[in-house]
């Protein structure tokens, strides 16, 4: 068993239960294969990562920028870590790279490896895309935090605006995993980078008050 660890939005558990058990949520633009093994995760806590959360890039499910796990920025990122098997990692992780799991029938040796490499000196390499480089930022319970992210960490990049949906599933991730008010998740938020400087406080309020809402 390992700890997969979410900071966008599948913190919110009903989003992540897209990806295990396939399908396509309420506005998005992809339709997710899910996991070989469709059980849900055996138990779920909220963390904390040293380090910070930033967007870029775009996302082929929700358009704009995409959340990125960069643990070289200040401050901590707050995220849930879920306890699933190793199998479902790997179909997870296969299809943040968009490849369909079970395809590469090398892919668990190949994550297996990178997870030794990544408990070992905190980082590995799975490839050169967008989620395909996988940090562990320690152990809870026995066993190993895993979670992925883009090569580059937020001064590599240029930080993109995320589109509104996808900043609602992550406002709806942090009040259901951390229990977070709406004014401190707000405040979260707008100081994100991608985030701050694109979306004004005052709006990104309100997003978070109507995600929360319709959560």
């Amino acid at each position: 068993m390992v700890w997969y660890v979410a900071y966008g939005s599948n913190m919110h558990a009903a989003r992540l239960a897209w990806y295990i058990g396939g399908g396509c949520p309420p506005g998005g633009r992809r339709t997710y294969p899910g996991c070989r093994d469709r059980r849900p995760p055996s138990r779920s806590v909220p963390v904390s990562l040293p380090g910070g959360i930033y967007f870029a890039g775009e996302s082929g499910a929700w358009t704009g920028g995409m959340a990125f796990y960069d643990p070289q920025l200040s401050g901590e990122a707050a995220a849930r870590a879920y306890l699933v098997t190793l199998e479902q990692f790997t179909d997870i992780a296969a299809q943040e790279m968009y490849r369909r799991p079970g395809d590469t029938a090398d892919l668990i040796a190949t994550t297996g490896a990178a997870i030794d490499t990544a408990v070992a000196d905190g980082r590995a390499t799975l490839g050169p895309g967008r989620y395909e480089t996988l940090v562990c930022p320690g152990s809870r319970s026995g066993a190993p935090m895993l979670t992925f992210t883009a090569p580059e960490g937020a001064s590599g990049v240029r930080c993109r605006a995320p589109a509104p949906t996808y900043l609602g599933m992550i406002a709806r991730g942090l009040r259901e995993s951390h229990g977070w008010p709406a004014e401190r998740i707000a405040g979260y938020l707008t100081a994100r980078p991608g985030v701050a400087g694109a979306w004004p406080p005052e709006a990104v309020a309100a997003l978070v008050t109507e995600a929360l809402l319709d959560a």
